[in-house]
C-alpha cells in the first residue's frame, strides 16, 4: 500500500544525534500523524552490539510495529557509523498497521539517507532481536552467499541499478527514460481477457531476475476472501485482481516478502510502476486501485472492502448534490 508517509524533521534530527553520539546504540521510530516520528532512544551499556540488544526487551511489544535504527559496529568510539534498520512487525499487530509499517520501510532509508544503512533487516519475531537470534540471523545470511554482507549487497544494488543505464531487447516498456521492462506476449492477452470479463479475475505476474524479464505466473479465479492464500507467497509478485463490485474495478497488488534478496526487491521496486503502465497501455486496464504489502497474507477482505469503502464516501462527497436554494 502506498502511504504516503515520510520521515518528520524531529526524527532526521535524532538520528544525526544517534549518528554522532558515544552512549546511544539506537533509535527507535513509529508512525504517528501521517510522519514517522521519533519515539525513543536505546542506551549502549557494553562495547559489545549484541550485549546491548537486551536494552531493546522493554521496548518491544507482540502487537505494536516499530522502526529501530541500530549502530552496528561494537565500539561507539569506532569511526564505522553505519547502522541498521530494523522493521519490527510482529504478527500480532493490528493488520492496517502491519501494512502501514511494511509498506513504509523503504521511504525511512530513503529520507534518512541510503547510505547510513548498508543493511536492512525486517522481522516478526522479538526472538529474532536478541543476541541468539541475530547470530542465527547472521549464519543464514552467510549461508546464502559465500560473500560477504556487504559484498553481497553491492553487487545486488550493481546489479538493480544496471537496470536504469541498458536498454532490452523484446517487449519492452520505457518510462521517464530511466528504466525498460521487458515482458513475455501473453501477459498483455492474459490482463486484456481480465479487463474484458473473463472468466478467471486473477492474474499474477513475476520477475525473472536473471533474465530480468517480466513473466506471466498464473491465471485464475479468486474471491475477496481467498485472495491473500491464492496470491504466491514463495516469492515476490505482481497481481491484478478483478474486485467484485458493481463497476468491476481492478486492483493492483504488490507483494514482496521480506525473505526475497536485494536485487529482487529492488527489481520489483524499480518495476511496479512500469507494470502498472504496461497494463493500462498495452491491455487497456483501468487500475482502481493500488496495494502494496509484504506478504500476501496481509491482503484480506476486510483491507478491500475498506479501500473501495473509503472511495465510494469520497466520490459521494465530490458528486453531491447541491441543496436547493431557499426562497426569497
Amino acid at each position: 500500500m502506498q502511504s504516503g508517509i515520510s520521515a518528520s524533521k524531529e526524527l532526521q534530527t535524532a538520528l544525526q544525534t544517534l549518528i554522532t553520539s558515544t552512549d546511544q546504540r539506537g533509535l527507535l521510530a513509529t508512525i504517528k500523524d501521517e510522519q514517522i516520528v521519533p519515539d525513543s532512544t536505546i542506551p549502549s551499556t557494553s562495547s559489545s552490539f549484541f550485549a546491548d540488544l537486551s536494552n531493546l526487551s522493554s521496548h518491544i511489544k507482540p502487537n505494536q510495529a516499530l522502526y529501530i535504527l541500530l549502530r552496528r559496529a561494537d565500539s561507539l568510539s569506532s569511526n564505522d557509523r553505519s547502522l541498521v534498520a530494523v522493521t519490527y512487525v510482529p504478527n500480532a499487530a493490528p493488520v492496517r498497521q502491519k501494512m502501514l509499517f511494511a509498506s513504509t520501510r523503504i521511504t525511512l532509508t530513503r529520507d534518512l539517507g541510503g547510505e547510513h544503512f548498508p543493511e536492512t533487516v525486517f522481522c516478526t519475531d522479538a526472538e529474532e532481536l536478541t543476541a541468539k537470534g541475530w547470530e542465527k540471523h547472521i549464519a543464514h545470511t552467510a549461508l546464502d552467499n559465500p560473500l560477504t554482507k556487504e559484498e553481497r549487497d553491492l553487487e545486488d544494488i550493481k546489479q538493480a541499478e544496471a537496470l536504469e543505464s541498458r536498454g532490452t531487447q523484446g517487449h519492452s516498456l520505457t518510462q521517464g527514460g530511466k528504466l525498460a521492462l521487458r515482458a513475455d506476449d501473453d501477459i498483455s492477452a492474459a490482463l486484456r481477457t481480465l479487463g474484458d470479463g473473463g472468466d478467471e479475475n486473477l492474474v499474477q505476474l513475476r520477475m525473472d531476475a536473471k533474465t530480468e524479464t517480466l513473466q506471466l505466473a498464473s491465471v485464475s479465479s479468486s474471491s475477496p476472501s481467498s485472495l491473500a492464500s491464492d496470491i504466491d507467497p514463495s516469492e515476490p509478485r505482481f497481481s491484478f485482481y478483478r474486485y467484485s463490485d458493481a463497476n468491476s474495478s481492478i486492483v493492483f497488488v504488490s507483494t514482496c516478502p521480506s525473505k526475497a534478496k536485494i536485487k529482487e526487491r529492488m527489481l520489483y521496486a524499480a518495476s511496479r510502476s512500469n507494470v502498472i503502465t504496461l497494463a493500462q497501455n498495452e491491455a487497456g486496464l483501468k487500475v482502481a486501485k493500488k496495494i502494496e504489502a509484504t506478504n500476501p497474507d496481509e491482503i484480506t477482505e476486510q483491507i478491500l472492502a475498506d479501500e473501495f469503502k473509503i472511495a465510494a464516501v469520497e466520490e459521494k462527497k465530490g458528486f453531491a448534490k447541491p441543496k436547493r436554494p431557499g426562497r426569497k
